[in-house]
């Protein structure tokens, strides 16, 4: 038996795998990705076609994955710059104290396990998250950053 929590408003595509012990709400999934086990994935987030995201990995509200990502192991994915858990008058927060700042992986992108992915940037096609990096700047595309933080280790060019 698969201990999942899906809520109703998650859009799944077809052959989609979904590993046990996972969180999904108000997300969408393309066909052929494989969500391991311990996801939580937030709702308003995205994930492409042919997509693998390992487990404990954690895809917050305001993050869109393109096609033929890969998601390492414990990735998390931040979606506000100013957390808090209060707002100026001293009550819990809720949606209107905050605002969402979106996060882009696009197609082919790499991030390896245990990188933390700050809000705002855009990690480019092809490119590669080294593990355990802290991502604070947009990655160029077919670069690999690695580091904390993350800086440049090499451009990688296409082979014809």
């Amino acid at each position: 038996m698969k201990h999942q929590c899906i809520a109703d408003d998650v859009k799944i595509g077809e052959n989609v795998y979904l590993g046990e012990f996972i969180n999904l709400y108000g997300c969408s999934i393309g066909a052929g990705s494989r969500i391991g086990p311990f996801v939580e994935i937030q709702c308003g987030a995205e994930v492409g076609r042919n997509c693998k995201i390992s487990s404990h990995s954690f895809l917050c509200e305001g993050v869109t994955v393109a096609d033929d990502v890969f998601i390492g192991h414990g990735v998390i994915f931040i979606n506000d710059k100013h957390p808090r858990a209060t707002n100026a008058s001293g009550a819990t927060q809720s949606k209107i104290d905050w605002v969402v700042v979106p996060t882009i992986v696009k197609k082919g992108a790499s991030i390896g396990s245990g990188a933390i992915i700050m809000c705002g940037i855009t990690i480019g096609e092809r490119a590669t998250v080294g593990a355990g990096s802290i991502v604070l700047t947009d990655v160029a595309a077919d670069s690999t950053v690695v580091g904390n933080p993350s800086h440049i280790l090499r451009t990688h060019h296409e082979h014809a």
